[in-house]
């Protein structure tokens, strides 16, 4: 067993992460930002809160349930670059043009194309990147990645309150979002160049998966993922939420969101190292925790809503950190970009459930809308136990 080095920026394979993390930055400038705004958008063209949240659900479906599609297309053709291109153009250029969105209707088109983007790249670049886990430890690279990924998604919505405050629209936050975008594509084209093959960059260090097959612990994390999604709210039903409550002015929303974003930043570097000492008793921990937003969310006041943000960062370092550390030490070697494709079908389905139940049960049962998202949370709980120990 090889042992970790330290992460420099000598080293070829941080330089990676680092390029990469820098894409993920202005990506997430674009369409986090984007999301800070979506509900919102899509309230004052006249859609309701149950199309809100199903079209919220829906896009994290298909930016899930796409992704072994387009897995299997890249491990198969060995084009993972090109792949990777053709996710990121959609996934970008998609934000900046609901500034000319006529009605909610052609809004939701636009929001669903950015999520089918998103899921044409993520698994090749989740894959491109776990060559570099032996090296420096799956938790602390992809939480890295995913730290560069929440400053960009700290300061999107920060972006849009700016124009707010400015008084300009939601159309102008849109389109402002254009230079970030190309910013993005244009990091990306930095990486493409210097990283051509990022396979070469592999050094075992620690557990990875020899099978040519997925494991039983692989599907048993995947449903336990499942549930886990059930109960993570959109960031477009919280928006919508804290609008149609007036518990926040419109401009103070993106604010509020940048805040969970900025937590998730510190958030995700500090459980990424945990996980890497501490293995799965950190997600046994975060997923508890996590679950205690809803209910301070929907009956916890002025400062229930306060006291829920470093909760929703950190269910969101736990989906995009933690996560993507235990699925990289489950990968059969020459099926990274399909596993990982696969495992977010499952956790996109359950994004999906959870979504349509909020939305629906909004308008009629926070209760109940709180003993779903609640509860299913809490049910990942033994499941993530019991993969583990089957490993």
């Amino acid at each position: 067993m090889k042992k970790q080095v330290p992460a420099s920026f000598q080293n070829p394979a941080f330089r990676f992460v680092l390029t990469l993390g820098m894409v993920n930055l202005f990506a997430d400038i674009t369409y986090e930002g984007g999301a800070a705004a979506n509900g919102q958008f899509l309230g004052t063209l006249g859609a309701s809160a149950a199309a809100v949240s199903i079209i919220a659900g829906l896009g994290e479906f298909l930016g899930y349930g796409i992704r072994p599609i387009a897995g299997y297309i890249a491990d198969k053709s060995g084009k993972h670059w090109l792949v990777t291109f053709v996710g990121y153009v959609i996934n970008l250029l998609a934000v900046p043009a609901l500034a000319l969105a006529g009605n909610w209707y052609a809004a939701a088109a636009l929001i669903l194309a950015e999520r089918v983007g998103r899921a044409i790249r993520k698994p090749t670049v989740q894959s491109m990147l776990s060559y570099t886990t032996g090296k420096f430890g799956r938790g602390w690279v992809y939480a890295v990645n995913t730290a560069l990924d929440e400053t960009g998604a700290t300061l999107g919505p920060l972006i849009v309150a700016l124009v707010l405050f400015l008084h300009g629209s939601y159309r102008t936050a849109f389109a402002v979002f254009l230079i970030s975008s190309l910013l993005a594509l244009a990091f990306l084209v930095v990486a493409r160049i210097g990283y051509p093959l990022p396979s070469k960059l592999e050094s075992f260090a620690g557990e990875t998966a020899p099978e040519k097959s997925l494991t039983k612990s692989y599907w048993l994390y995947m449903v336990a993922g499942s549930l886990f999604a059930i109960g993570i709210l959109s960031y477009e039903l919280v928006a919508f939420h804290l609008l149609k409550s007036d518990l926040l002015a419109a401009q103070w929303i993106p604010v509020f969101l940048a805040g969970i974003t900025g937590i998730g930043v510190v958030a995700n570097l500090i459980i990424g190292r945990l996980y890497d000492r501490a293995g799965v008793s950190v997600v046994l921990v975060a997923v508890a925790l996590s679950s205690l937003f809803s209910p301070l969310m929907f009956f916890g006041g002025n400062a229930g809503i306060f006291l829920a943000m470093p909760l929703l960062a950190i269910a969101y370092a736990t989906q995009d950190t933690l996560l993507s550390a235990i699925i990289a030490g489950l990968l059969p070697e020459g099926r990274r970009g399909f596993a990982f494709g696969v495992f977010y079908v499952g956790y996109g389905s359950g994004w999906l459930i959870g979504s349509t139940a909020a939305g629906l049960l909004y308008e009629h049962s926070r209760i109940g809308l709180v003993v779903v998202a609640c509860g299913a949370q809490l049910l990942s709980l033994p499941l993530f136990y019991y993969a583990s120990s089957n490993r």
